[in-house]
């Protein structure tokens, strides 16, 4: 199709605008309802980009918003060029983008080349065709193992629970490294990846900025015959590669993955001024950096820092380690929090080192109980000392509000699959993806006209935009006043640690003598000298060496 003559640039003077961005995550389905059906779509997305501009943030990244039954959040694509009628329709996308461009945000969109839905095309098309069929050779058929092939053709599993390959009605097994309703395309093949080109060049045309690539690691597989046994049970995340040679897997972060983003960047770069990506690749650090090289996707996700825990040493040894990784290819570092698959990170941060996170979600949030307040202020301490390094940040919608986890959802309302799939035993992510509060009244807190497709709890009213909203002090204004500054106090130039800091203390400078520190011991310590800028939390009055409180990040001049 041809560009449409609305798009503008804006990124033009600054092609790699990406490098020091701060991105804010919609979660199109729980952000805003302007139909009033209860599914939040793109016309609430437009509705509310004002908040967006008017917390600071350079880009907002939509998840996925396609054609989709919602077997996995809406990761289970039908049509990666068209809009959920649910969502809105194309011409919606399009005054999503003239609006976002207007008010000066870059717009990213969610990828998904892993696999499609069970309802894609191709696939009803393959499972019409029948074995041997071409239609099957854009997806991973194989024969089952056993006297009938009624045993799957490997050991591999789900991330989801159970087999990897689910048997159609013929006999053949397809791939799904996820849910059933996800088959697994063959990126061997070539049709395949002409018509991720095509995708690529059919959002940048509409004038998107940028793409989040979902699992980005396990697009290519060894299917040489026979497929490889893993040995039972069959971890997934960063835990599958353990004990591997680098590249190596059946099917996570395998050399040969490198080529489709290589690929993929001559599309990107096509373009004036190039697209950018960002691959959600679940590896470790040396490998993830791979994938952000210069003729790759430009970054990668870092979930190091969402995974650490509250300690000084530990924090301090993820960011060391994470800018060297990007400085070695580079790139530029990651920094996230939060997202739509993780507990939020104010009721994460409190959990007590080694928590079972299901087995919490499980007792509804209860046991172990946690401390609501503080859980937020180790939060708002986090956030300062992440936009405060060098990189991109990436906000999960809500998190500017201090949500916490709503762990106490009913397991009637479910959607997850992760909770029939592993027979009800994982309670799942639906608890991050309630739906957001707006106004401290009405049947969903302003989401929309009607109810939320996930049940709010009451408690949402002290969170809502309205109840923050020129408040000093709350959360809302934090994240305003941190954006804010943070363009003016730091630029790209790494941070240098301090020396001589107490014990679960990080500090360290940037540019122009400005300084963050964090204390994340238990304990006052005492505050360094200068001109406090921002502090995570309010400092205590008095006369003499002021007091830096627990859990709290302080910038200074």
């Amino acid at each position: 199709m041809d560009r449409l003559p609305f798009v503008t640039d804006l990124s033009a003077r600054n092609p790699d605008w990406w490098r020091q961005a701060v991105v804010y995550q919609v979660y199109p389905r729980s952000f805003a309802d302007a139909d009033g059906d209860g599914l939040g779509d793109l016309r609430g997305v437009t509705g509310r980009l004002s908040h967006l501009a008017a917390l600071g943030v350079d880009a907002l990244w939509l998840s996925p918003f396609y054609p989709s039954e919602l077997a996995d959040g809406g990761y289970d694509v039908e049509d990666h060029r068209d809009v959920d009628p649910r969502l809105g329709t194309l011409a919606d996308f399009d005054a999503l983008a003239a609006e976002a461009h207007r008010l000066g945000l870059k717009v990213i969109v969610d990828l998904v080349p892993n696999h499609t839905s069970h309802r894609h095309p191709w696939f009803q098309e393959a499972l019409a065709a029948g074995p041997g069929s071409a239609a099957r050779a854009r997806y991973v058929f194989r024969e089952g193992r056993g006297p009938h092939g009624e045993l799957p053709p490997s050991d591999w599993q789900s991330v989801f629970g159970g087999s990897a390959w689910e048997r159609v009605p013929d006999g053949q097994w397809y791939l799904h490294l996820f849910a059933r309703q996800q088959p697994d395309l063959d990126w061997s093949h070539e049709e395949v990846r002409e018509d991720f080109r095509t995708t690529l060049r059919f959002w940048s045309d509409r004038g998107v900025d940028g793409f989040r690539v979902d699992v980005a690691h396990a697009l290519t597989k060894d299917l040489t015959e026979p497929l490889r046994d893993l040995g039972a049970p069959a971890p997934s995340g960063e835990e599958a590669l353990a004990g591997l040679p680098p590249g190596t897997h059946p099917f996570y972060d395998r050399d040969e993955v490198h080529e489709i983003y290589r690929d993929w960047r001559r599309v990107l770069d096509s373009y004036s001024p190039p697209r950018t990506a960002v691959a959600e690749a679940w590896v470790p650090g040396a490998r993830r950096a791979l994938y952000a090289r210069p003729d790759e996707l430009n970054q990668a996700f870092n979930f190091e820092y969402l995974q650490a825990p509250w300690d000084a040493d530990a924090i301090r040894r993820v960011i060391t380690d994470s800018l060297a990784t990007a400085r070695a290819v580079g790139a530029s570092a990651t920094w996230v929090l939060s997202n739509h698959d993780v507990v939020r990170h104010p009721s994460r941060l409190m959990l007590p080192p080694g928590t079972d996170e299901n087995a919490w979600l499980l007792s509804g949030g209860t046991a172990p109980a946690v401390d609501e307040a503080r859980g937020l202020r180790r939060a708002r301490a986090a956030t300062l000392l992440m936009l405060a390094l060098p990189g991109s940040s990436y906000v999960y919608q809500g998190e500017e509000l201090g949500l916490p986890e709503v762990a106490g959802l009913p397991v009637d309302v479910l959607r997850d699959p992760l909770w029939e799939q592993t027979g009800r035993t994982r309670k799942g992510r639906d608890g991050c993806r309630v739906p957001l509060p707006w106004t401290a009244a009405g049947p969903s807190y302003g989401f929309g006209a009607g109810g939320a497709w996930l049940p709010q709890p009451e408690w949402f009213a002290r969170y809502a935009v309205e109840a923050q909203d020129g408040v000093a002090g709350s959360t809302l204004e934090l994240y305003r006043t941190a954006l804010r500054l943070r363009r003016k106090l730091f630029d790209g130039e790494e941070p240098t640690w301090l020396p001589d800091t107490p014990p679960g203390v990080l500090a360290f400078a940037r540019s122009g003598g400005r300084r963050c520190v964090t204390n994340l011991s238990a304990t006052p310590v005492p505050l360094p000298p200068g001109e406090v800028l921002l502090s995570s939390t309010p400092l205590p009055d008095g006369t003499g060496p002021n007091p830096l409180p627990p859990d709290t990040t302080v910038w200074l001049a």
